[in-house]
C-alpha cells in the first residue's frame, strides 16, 4: 500500500541543499537562480515569484531548483529551451518522477544522475519522501562522468 504522504507537502517549495549547491557550483560556476526568492536565492542574479522566471530570458550558467508543484512541467520544458536558445548550461535539481511527460519529453534529452538515497532538503527535516535527481541541459551533450561531479563532495545523503 502507497502512503498518500509521498504525494503530499505543506509547500512545493524546497529549499536546496547548501551543501549540494556549493559542490555544484564549484563545477559549473552559476549566473542565475531563476526561481528563488530574496532569503533563498542561490547566485548574485535571480528570479523571484513576484518576477516569475518563466517569463524571462535565462542567460549564462543557470541553476534551477523549481516549485515542485503542478507547474513543474513548465520549468522543465523552459530549463532545456533557453539551454538550447540562451543560457550556456541549466542544471535543474528535480524530483525523479521518471513517469511524468515531462520526463520523457524533456529530462531525457539531458545528462540525469539520480541520487542514491533521498535528500535532506533541510537539516532540521527528515530525508524527502521522494527521490531526487540532477538533469543538466546544454546544446552538446556531455555526460556527467566527464565533469568530474562524481568525485566532488556531491551528495549530501545521510
Amino acid at each position: 500500500m502507497t502512503s498518500p504522504a509521498l504525494f503530499t507537502s505543506r509547500s512545493s517549495e524546497w529549499t536546496t541543499p547548501t551543501n549540494l549547491f556549493e559542490a555544484l557550483n564549484k563545477v559549473f560556476h552559476f549566473t542565475l537562480d531563476p526561481c528563488a526568492s530574496k532569503t533563498n536565492a542561490k547566485c548574485r542574479r535571480y528570479f523571484t515569484k513576484l518576477e516569475d522566471g518563466l517569463t524571462k530570458k535565462w542567460s549564462g550558467r543557470v541553476f534551477m531548483n523549481p516549485p515542485y508543484g503542478r507547474q513543474i512541467g513548465k520549468w522543465v520544458k523552459k530549463a532545456h529551451v533557453e539551454s538550447q536558445t540562451n543560457a550556456e548550461i541549466v542544471v535543474c535539481l528535480l524530483p525523479s518522477r521518471t513517469d511524468t511527460i515531462w520526463f520523457h519529453d524533456y529530462c531525457a534529452k539531458g545528462e540525469i544522475l539520480f541520487f542514491k538515497g533521498r535528500l535532506h532538503f533541510s537539516e532540521a527535516e527528515s530525508p524527502a519522501p521522494f527521490p531526487s535527481m540532477l538533469v543538466c541541459f546544454r546544446k552538446s551533450v556531455r555526460s556527467f562522468e566527464q565533469l568530474t561531479l562524481r568525485q566532488s563532495s556531491l551528495l549530501v545523503l545521510r
